[in-house]
């Protein structure tokens, strides 16, 4: 019995891990976005020039 509860116990800490790994990977991915649209209106020539190609590259809507 005690084999069935450490197994049980082991897929709810992997279960728990891999949705904390969702949620990292979620987070990444909107704080690069944000970024990546925010830069687009620095006044500095040269980072919004990168942000703008990469918005154009993904499609999306710059102007």
């Amino acid at each position: 019995m005690s084999a069935n509860l450490s197994s049980s116990s082991e897929r709810a800490a992997r279960s728990g891990s891999r949705a904390f790994s969702l949620l990292q990977q979620g987070a990444a991915v909107l704080f690069g976005v944000v970024v990546l649209y925010a830069v687009g209106f620095l006044p500095m020539s040269a980072a919004h020039n990168a942000a703008h190609d990469t918005r154009h590259a993904f499609v999306f809507p710059c102007h």
